[in-house]
């Protein structure tokens, strides 16, 4: 079983209250979840009105995979013009990790 996990440190447009954060974030952690079937939350900056911390998580047999679909969903945060990523970074958990 391997278990990968990875953050996205995003910097959102024109936001003045977390309201307006609300409506950036949600759409972005539904996308996410519809398209990739991975766990996934706003995990940080929640006091701040123009950064957030959007955590993913993935399992799956075989670490190629695991790879891929993160790839995939920091590819998807990357792409939205709403928002601008600041930084990734990625974890992953094998079979011979203690």
């Amino acid at each position: 079983m391997w278990v990968g996990s990875l953050e996205l440190d995003i910097l959102l447009g024109d936001v003045r209250s977390l309201k307006q954060k609300r409506s950036v974030v949600r759409p972005v952690v539904a996308e996410l979840r519809r398209r990739f079937e991975v766990a996934v939350a706003e995990a940080g900056h929640l006091d701040l009105h123009r950064r957030a911390l959007v955590g993913v998580a993935v399992v799956a047999a075989d670490a190629g995979h695991v790879v891929d679909v993160l790839d995939a969903c920091e590819r998807l945060v990357a792409a939205r013009p709403e928002v601008e990523l600041l930084a990734s970074r990625r974890r992953m958990r094998g079979p011979d990790d203690e």
